[in-house]
C-alpha cells in the first residue's frame, strides 16, 4: 500500500483549485507569516484588523486576489490567545491558510463525503468547521476547512458526498470566524483520532514529529505553486 504522501502527490499533475474557480489559479501569491518575517514588525498580527492590512498589501504588490502558505510556519499569530499558551506554547502551523475576502466560495478538492462538523466558536479557534473524509486506493484520510460562514453548515449532514469541484462553504468574516482575517484554514489529516468537527490546526515544537506525520503537506495534493 502506498503512503499518504506518495498517494497525495500522484492524485493530479496539475494545481487543485480549493477557492471559487472564477479566481484563477495565477491571482494566487505566497505569504509569509512566519515569526522571522521582519516585514510583520510594523504590523500588529494579532489584531484581525491589522493582519487583514498586511494581507492586502501582500496582494497589491502581487497584483493577487489570493494570499496562501504557512504549512509548518512558527507564527506570532496566535500569542495573544489563551488556548494556544500554557506549559507548552502552540505556534506551528499545521495546514495551508488561503487568505481572501469572506463570502469567497470554497471548493472540495477531491471526491469525499462529510466526517463532521461543528462550529468551534472559542476565541482564536476554527469558527465553522467541516471535516470530509476521503478513500483512494483503499487509504483513508480526511481534510478539514476551518474559518467558514455560518451559512456553510446549513443543509448539511454526515455522509453528504461532494465532488472535486463542488461548492463545500464559503468564507466567513472576521466576526464569525473568531478573530481572524478572513481566510481558509485547509489540513490533510490522515487519522482524526476519533475526534469530531475539530482537530488541531497548530501544534507546539515539541509534538512536530507527530503531527507532521499525521497532518502531511496540503501543497502534496493541490500542487498551487506548480501552476
Amino acid at each position: 500500500m502506498k503512503p499518504l504522501t506518495e498517494l497525495l502527490h500522484s492524485f493530479s499533475e496539475s494545481a487543485i483549485s480549493i477557492l471559487d474557480m472564477a479566481i484563477a489559479l495565477n491571482a494566487y501569491t505566497e505569504i509569509n507569516l512566519s515569526h522571522d518575517n521582519s516585514d510583520l514588525d510594523n504590523f500588529v498580527i494579532t489584531d484581525p484588523k491589522e493582519c487583514q492590512r498586511y494581507i492586502d498589501r501582500v496582494l497589491e504588490q502581487n497584483a493577487a486576489k489570493v494570499a496562501y502558505g504557512g504549512y509548518l510556519e512558527q507564527r506570532n499569530l496566535y500569542s495573544d490567545k489563551a488556548n494556544f499558551s500554557g506549559n507548552s506554547t502552540r505556534n506551528i502551523h499545521l495546514g495551508i491558510d488561503f487568505w481572501s475576502r469572506a463570502g469567497t466560495k470554497v471548493l472540495a478538492p477531491i471526491d469525499g463525503w462529510v466526517h463532521s462538523f461543528q462550529n468551534n466558536d472559542a476565541i482564536g479557534d476554527y469558527g465553522p468547521t467541516i471535516i470530509l473524509r476521503h478513500e483512494i486506493e483503499n487509504i483513508a484520510f480526511h481534510t478539514l476547512y476551518g474559518h467558514l460562514s455560518l451559512e456553510s453548515l446549513n443543509n448539511i449532514f454526515v455522509g453528504k458526498h461532494y465532488k472535486q469541484g463542488d461548492t463545500l462553504a464559503t468564507l466567513g468574516t472576521a466576526a464569525i470566524n473568531v478573530n481572524y482575517a478572513p481566510h481558509l484554514h485547509f489540513q490533510i489529516i490522515h487519522d482524526m483520532n476519533d475526534k469530531k468537527g475539530d482537530y488541531p490546526g497548530v501544534c507546539a515544537v515539541g509534538d512536530m514529529v507527530f503531527y507532521t506525520k499525521n497532518c502531511p503537506d496540503p501543497e502534496l495534493l493541490l500542487k498551487i505553486g506548480s501552476k
